[in-house]
């Protein structure tokens, strides 16, 4: 994981934590103001356990199965007594927003699904270029604004859009190790960048971690990394990059619009292919055709794309001129 999520991470769950205990402590203080006999009785609970501890240690004292015996009396009594004043016999014990890992974040010797969980959900906060316009969901899809006429025998664009919009919707709700890349294709303004968000917002929901980026943001990580004098930003470029190398679900905006470098497109490269060896899902958008792939980025990164990619084709006018115009 990566260690300034994580730190995110962590601190939300201590809050979490911190929170849990004062609970407690309020419940304790609650209960023992209306019972005190319930206090006098957790005194007592502790001081045989305290007297067992000796015993273990050698010290003479009452057998351990004496000891037992009256610790049982003790806790029977102390329910019996929560019961009578109308609490839950376990209103008084510790409260756990992970029972697992007992709001540790550790299990098992292994980092504990609940950690992992926050992480993802910090993974997810990164989004917020991606749904900068807040009404990024599939319902908020507008068809109409699509031509319902075709030429030449082809599918209208409302009809193909029709199709692609139940592709991203079914992609999203089934989101899993199982899924495939996209490259979404098409003219600006045809709706790859809304839909791209609409997918962002059901997956993370469901607990995947999520990444947006456009490519020339992701190549100006990978640049300062490499060549940044600022320890600080050096340091800050690698932690978005092992975001973006590690993510469920990457979204890569705007393929074709950087400035190309030797080095970017390595860079780039790089990015895709360590992805797909790691299984790892991408979704990638551009305005370029396969055509237009090849000879920007060569073959190598064209037979990525072509051969590990489902190419989903938009078309269509440009909605965001239509929407201007019917507003």
């Amino acid at each position: 994981m990566e260690g300034r999520l994580l730190a995110r991470a962590r601190a939300r769950q201590e809050k979490l934590r911190d929170n849990n205990r004062a609970e407690a402590d309020r419940r304790r203080q609650e209960v023992y103001d209306r019972i005190p006999e319930v206090q006098r009785l957790d005194s007592a609970i502790r001081g045989i356990m305290a007297e067992l501890v000796g015993t273990q240690l050698g010290r003479p004292g009452r057998t351990p199965g004496e000891l037992g015996e009256e610790s049982l009396a003790l806790q029977a009594r102390r329910a019996a007594l929560l019961r009578q004043n109308g609490y839950a016999e376990t209103y008084l014990d510790p409260i756990y927003s992970c029972p697992r890992c007992r709001d540790t974040g550790w299990a098992d010797g292994a980092i504990c699904d609940c950690l992992t969980r926050l992480y993802k959900q910090e993974q997810t906060r990164e989004l917020a270029p991606l749904l900068r316009q807040g009404d990024e969901t599939f319902e908020a899809f507008r068809l109409d604004l699509y031509s319902d006429t075709g030429l030449d025998g082809n599918p209208s664009p409302r009809v193909q859009m029709s199709r692609v919009l139940s592709i991203c919707r079914n992609y999203a709700r089934d989101f899993g190790e199982s899924s495939f890349n996209m490259l979404f294709s098409g003219a600006p303004g045809l709706g790859k960048t809304f839909l791209s968000a609409a997918i962002a917002r059901v997956v993370a929901e469901k607990g995947y971690g999520v990444a947006y980026d456009t490519v020339t943001g992701l190549l100006s990580s990978f640049e300062k990394e490499k060549f940044s004098l600022d320890p600080d930003e050096r340091a800050d470029a690698a932690s978005r990059v092992r975001q973006l190398l590690s993510c469920d679900l990457l979204i890569l905006d705007d393929l074709g619009t950087e400035m190309l470098t030797a080095f970017t497109q390595s860079a780039l490269y790089s990015l895709l292919d360590g992805r797909l060896r790691s299984g790892k899902k991408t979704i990638v958008s551009t305005n370029l055709d396969n055509d237009g792939i090849a000879e920007r980025y060569g073959a190598a990164l064209a037979s990525r794309l072509e051969g590990e990619y489902i190419r989903v084709e938009f078309q269509g006018q440009d909605i965001r001129k239509l929407r201007k115009g019917r507003s």
